[in-house]
């Protein structure tokens, strides 16, 4: 995806916490303190999708045989399989775990013949640079993919060639994937499962998929159990270098009935399009260069074409959980207006637990500002599943930062001092530095009302 949104992985709470910090005992020491070890996730695999092989048939032509800009593609392309891959440039420690994990799961849940290598002729690079070099490279990447390179220089020196143009592709043989070597392992991570999966996959992105790594929302990060049929549908025998659109849609019912026999037996849910307008005005909202204006005009545009539309899915509840994070700093309760606008509408739309779980970060945390421990609480908890489930270490260190400073709030304390400690942990593998983690912890303390009061 090379125009990956820089938007954070967790929503900006400022709107309703004070401006200083009075550190109670436990806080102190933490503050002081050696962080804890960082924690990371097992190996695991991820639930396969329930929609009718209908959709997904559609969903599979429209990525691709389509780019992110709209152009379409003339024929299909993949690897001719087995796939080797290598790393070249200056890895961060946590990146070959994290790498053996996916290759693992591509392996077992896609079937597709991958293995890492220390050839210089591997079909796949994975060069780590640092995030400036990456800016300077793409000015608004945080990481991308592109066909025909095996690194930063032999991009610079063919990215207007033919050669590096993904429409002129009639079969992948060499690509080349640009990693941040300087950020938290949980971006370092989402980068991996992002850009190897388009590498091998699909080459579009839809907002209208609720639950897939291909789509610009950034919500889904790590590859999901409807991306892992995208890629095992993809590498299907019936399928070759070359097939034209209709050629791959006459394929599809066939290869979706081995590949997800159960969603043969699913009905088929109408789908609207989303338009150009729309898309566009979210990419103002959220990605580099807009003013603050700007981005609230953007983000309110969104929102009316969304209800122009008719949308009731996440689609519509993304555009006003948008708008509510524009307004947040300078009037909180219309922003929770609109984060329960976007909690109704993401409960009319299967499979989107994981939204919903960011959205209650805001929701939890003004009701902690006010002073309702219980009603945060009760917020939070159900959610802590939901992220870990999703392998989201910054948003799962976050609700457990909040759900510390509820269990303060109850007169909990030394429970909430074990739930604060258990956090960090995680936060260090969402956050990175030392510094990233103790400015969460002091921006969620900064919501409890005891904190502004100095108590």
């Amino acid at each position: 995806m090379f125009n990956r949104f820089m938007f954070p992985v967790v929503m900006v709470l400022a709107g309703c916490a004070a401006s200083s910090v009075r550190d109670m005992p436990t806080r102190a020491q933490l503050s002081q303190s050696p962080l804890p070890p960082m924690k990371s996730f097992a190996a695991t695999s991820a639930r396969a999708p329930v929609r009718s092989n209908a959709n997904i048939a559609a969903d599979f032509l429209a990525l691709h045989f389509e780019l992110e800009s709209g152009r379409e593609l003339p024929a299909f392309t993949r690897f001719e399989q087995p796939i080797t891959l290598r790393v070249t440039g200056a890895p961060p420690p946590n990146l070959q775990n994290d790498l053996s994990q996916l290759l693992g799961r591509l392996r077992s849940e896609a079937g597709i013949n991958i293995r890492q290598v220390t050839d210089s002729n591997a079909n796949i690079t994975i060069e780590a640079v640092s995030r400036d070099e990456i800016r300077r490279a793409l000015p608004q990447a945080a990481c991308f993919v592109v066909p025909n390179v095996s690194s930063l220089a032999d991009f610079r020196h063919k990215r207007r060639k033919p050669e590096t143009n993904w429409a002129l592709l009639s079969e992948r043989r060499e690509l080349g994937i640009f990693i941040p070597n300087d950020v938290s392992p949980q971006e370092v991570r989402d980068c991996l499962h992002e850009e190897l999966a388009q590498a091998i996959g699909p080459l579009n992105d839809l907002y209208r998929l609720p639950d897939s790594v291909f789509n610009d929302d950034n919500v889904h990060t790590v590859l999901t159990g409807f991306d892992m049929l995208i890629l095992r549908t993809g590498y299907d025998p019936a399928l070759r270098n070359g097939m034209t659109r209709d050629e791959v849609a006459k394929a599809l019912p066939g290869i979706l009935a081995r590949q997800n026999p159960r969603g043969v037996r699913v009905a088929a849910r109408p789908v609207s399009k989303t338009p150009r307008s729309w898309i566009n005005a979210t990419q103002t909202a959220l990605g580099p260069g807009a003013t603050q204006t700007q981005r609230r005009k953007a983000a309110k545009e969104a929102t009316r074409i969304a209800q122009q539309q008719g949308w009731t899915d996440h689609r519509r509840a993304f555009s006003h959980y948008i708008l509510g994070r524009m307004v947040q700093s300078g009037d909180p309760e219309t922003a929770q207006q609109h984060y329960r606008s976007a909690l109704y509408y993401l409960s009319q739309t299967p499979g989107t637990d994981l939204q919903a779980a960011y959205v209650v970060t805001q929701t939890a945390a003004y009701a902690l500002a006010n002073g309702q421990p219980d009603e945060a609480r009760q917020q939070i908890r159900p959610q802590l599943q939901v992220a870990r489930r999703a392998e989201n270490a910054a948003l799962l260190s976050t609700l457990m930062l909040l759900d510390a400073e509820a269990l303060d709030l109850q007169g909990q304390r030394d429970k909430a001092a074990d739930v604060r400690l258990d956090s960090l942990g995680w936060a260090r593998y969402g956050f990175g530095s030392d510094w990233a983690v103790r400015a969460r912890m002091q921006e969620v303390a900064a919501l409890n009302p005891r904190q502004q009061l100095g108590g």
